[in-house]
């Protein structure tokens, strides 16, 4: 398995340097040969988390190692299936290093396999753990295409050229899908939470910052839809938000243990 890391890693390295030399380039060729590296990467990442699931006996996405590599595999999936459907090569030059960013954090967490607490023995584990890495990854994606939005918009494009309206719209949609999972997330956890330890919710810092990310990306759609904010205003808020899921994904963890500190377990 940490063999398979290792080629992961270096695989996602690859195919986001060919990426972004293509990206600069335009070289097709380029691009197909950045597709063929991702492709390979994400085959030995994924018989990775096989691997361990099988070795663990579960879904492996108990702890930080491996809720960080789902998060990752996440990521270059959707990038992957978004090109393929939008033939927007912008999205996979957004989605490859969020991919190899956290695989690599991913790395240098505790890897033993160790059994589940009781706490964590609920059918509602699949649910709430999977939603919450199909939200992360989501508005990983639509943050690397606000930060790509900004910097083409610092080199002299026009807001009204048609890719800068895909970059905004596609990134809206990719926050559109991570809100309706941060939901799934939030409510899943809520009735978990009740049967775990009889309550609710208990304002553990997960949950807090849960919650606060939720609200602003509540906030991000109401401008979006109510106020009809477009292009960069809304760049804008995509990077600050997606500060606030990485430190509930991480730093939350670390700086404010709670009932999710096993989290950082290995």
């Amino acid at each position: 398995m940490n063999v398979l890391l290792l080629i992961s890693i270096l695989l996602y390295f690859a195919a986001m340097a060919v990426q972004f030399a293509a990206s600069a380039g335009k070289k097709a060729g380029l691009h197909r040969i950045a597709h063929g590296i991702l492709f390979a990467g994400l085959t030995a990442h994924t018989a990775m988390m096989v691997w361990r699931g099988i070795a663990a006996g579960r879904l492996p996405l108990a702890n930080q190692f491996e809720f960080a590599s789902g998060f990752a595999w996440a990521v270059a999936v959707i990038g992957i299936v978004l090109r393929a459907r939008l033939k927007q090569e912008a999205v996979l030059t957004a989605a490859l290093p969020a991919a190899f960013l956290i695989l690599s954090y991913a790395a240098f967490q505790p890897r033993e396999i160790r059994e589940l607490m009781p706490a964590l023995r609920s059918s509602w584990f699949g649910l709430h753990i999977g939603s919450a890495v199909l939200s992360y990854a989501s508005f990983a994606i639509s943050a690397g295409l606000a930060v790509t939005y900004l910097l083409r918009l610092r080199k002299g494009a026009s807001p009204e050229d048609g890719t800068m309206v895909r970059l905004d719209y596609v990134g809206y949609r990719l926050i559109c899908f991570g809100f309706l999972m941060l939901t799934v997330v939030i409510f899943s956890g809520a009735i978990w939470a009740e049967q775990a330890w009889s309550s609710w919710w208990s304002w553990d810092p997960k949950e807090t910052w849960a919650l606060i990310t939720w609200i602003f990306y509540a906030i991000y759609l109401h401008q979006r839809l109510r106020m009809k904010w477009r292009g960069k205003r809304m760049a804008i808020l995509a990077v600050i938000a997606i500060i606030l899921v990485l430190f509930t994904f991480a730093g939350v963890n670390w700086l404010l243990p709670g009932l999710h500190s096993y989290a950082t377990a290995g």
